[in-house]
Formats: structure tokens, sequence, C-alpha cells
């Protein structure tokens, strides 16, 4: 289900929306396949109607199995917008986490040979603050994600940037200390804000 556009700051925009990969269906739906074929093997067997209790119950649990994990999966959100990274799961009950895009510090992505092949695998968010290290699994196209994370975070801080370097009409000094309290921060880089200074002090 699409990510509630109603829960969206003023200017901010949706750059990714994602359910968890259907690779999450795979364990559930094998079961539910191998409780129906032994439901018609019995069947086939013409067996006495107390011996097909067990694979009727088998078949019946695998389905309620199947259709949880598919209800989880679509009422799951993996959303990258242009402020913050948010994860909202939950079928009636609703659990959210966020991560704002100035705290992400490190992101890599794992997959093995067999999510390679089916475009699937797992996200590692480093973030400052108490959240630490945050595992996203079941990604379709980590990384994709992990690159439009990071263009994101660039688009970011560019702006933050922007609005401390002279956007407001502040003078020069003021700029620059916007700037530095930006730095210091870890907004921006080292090196972005040299190159913010350097444009700044060009237009003398």
């Amino acid at each position: 289900m699409p990510f509630p556009r109603k829960l969206l700051n003023e200017g901010e925009d949706i750059i990714l929306d994602l359910e968890p990969h259907w690779r999450t269906l795979i364990a559930p739906g094998a079961g539910l396949v191998l409780a129906l074929a032994l439901a018609i093997v019995v069947s086939l067997t013409g067996v006495s109607s107390y011996v097909f209790i067990l694979p009727g119950v088998l078949g019946v649990a695998a389905a309620i199995s199947f259709g949880l994990r598919w209800l989880r999966r679509r009422t799951t959100n993996f959303v990258l917008t242009t402020d913050r990274l948010v994860l909202r799961s939950g079928i009636l009950a609703k659990r959210g986490k966020e991560i704002p895009l100035e705290r992400i510090n490190d992101i890599t992505f794992h997959q093995t040979v067999f999510e390679r092949l089916i475009r699937a695998g797992d996200l590692m968010i480093e973030s400052a603050g108490q959240s630490g290290q945050e595992v996203f699994v079941g990604l379709p196209g980590p990384e994709r994600v992990q690159n439009a994370l990071y263009r994101e975070i660039e688009r970011f801080r560019d702006r933050e940037a922007d609005r401390a370097a002279g956007r407001r009409g502040l003078s020069l000094p003021e700029q620059l200390e916007k700037l530095d309290e930006l730095r210091q921060r870890g907004v921006i880089s080292q090196a972005e804000f040299d190159a913010k200074k350097a444009q700044l002090l060009d237009r003398l």
C-alpha cells in the first residue's frame, strides 16, 4: 500500500516507496504448495477420511501463514523522502521508525548469490545518535536504494548549506558562521565547507 502523503511534512516529497521483496513469500508459499500436494496425494490413495485430517489441517495452517505474510508485506513501507528515511509496518497496529538524512553516516548492502539473481538484499544504515546501525531486510534492488540515498543526502546538505550561506540576506561573516556551524554538526563535510566558503569569497 502506498505511504500516506498526509504523513509528509510541508515541502517534503517521496523519492522511493518500496515494499519488501517478493522473496519474503517464498517460504510460506513453498509450505502451502507442499501441504496442497500432500492433501492431493492422500485423497488419491483413497485412504480413510481420518487420515485426510492431518493434510487438511496442514493446508489450512499453510494458507493462513501465507496470507499473513502477504498482508505483512503489503502493509510495510520502506520510504525515502527528501528529508528522511521511514520504515512503517503493521497490519492493524502500526509501527514506525525514521532516520533524518542529516544523521546518516554510512550505507552498505549485502546480497547472497541467490539474492543477486532475484535482485534482493539487505541494507545496513549507520546513523548518529542512539539508533546506531539499522538493518533493513529483504529490500528490492538494494544497490539502487543505496545510490538514491546518497543522492538525497547530497541534495539535503546542499539545501542546508544554501539556506545558511546567504539566501536570507546575511552578511558574509554571518554566512561563514552558519556554514561552520553546519560543518561542526556534521551536516556538511570539510570539503563541502571549503567549496561553499570559496564560492562566497569569490562573490566579493
